[in-house]
């Protein structure tokens, strides 16, 4: 069994790897966390297979508790733009704002959108919208701020 010692060390260095490997090696975050996750266990000198199955355990219950969420987000993304609410959304944000506040009326309606939502759920149903707006606007939304 390791030492409490040994195993704050694993998880600093499992942090410090996934930074790395996130930030300067540019790796997939989930890849990145999948080698720190190893990395850890190896430090901290647990078997491989239980590493794996400690991995395979909770990774699977995150994504089966919330892979149902987003992916309604997405279809819900999607009947918007097949709908075309996105698109009268777009026109009636940009009659009602000026040019000049329209990046920070769009921030302003996603912070709306996202605050009950998970960031995941509220990015996928306002993707058609800020797609719309900018590509009605002009310009990137991203561009005067």
């Amino acid at each position: 069994m390791s030492s409490d010692a040994e195993i704050l060390l694993a998880c600093i260095a499992a942090l410090a790897a996934i930074i790395f490997f996130v930030a300067y090696a540019k790796l997939p975050p989930f890849l990145a966390i999948f080698i720190g996750a190893v990395m850890a266990g190896l430090i901290a000198h647990l078997p491989v297979d239980l590493i794996a199955k400690s991995f395979s355990k909770s990774a699977g219950g995150v994504l089966g508790e919330s892979g149902y969420v987003i992916a309604m987000g997405a279809m819900l993304g999607s009947v918007m733009t097949k709908t075309g609410a996105a698109d009268r959304l777009a026109e009636l944000i940009i009659s009602r704002t000026s040019t000049r506040y329209l990046p920070w009326v769009m921030a302003l309606t996603a912070m709306v959108i996202g605050l009950p939502l998970f960031f995941e759920v509220g990015l996928v149903l306002m993707l058609p919208l800020i797609a719309t707006v900018s590509a009605r606007y002009g310009k990137s939304l991203f561009s005067s701020i």
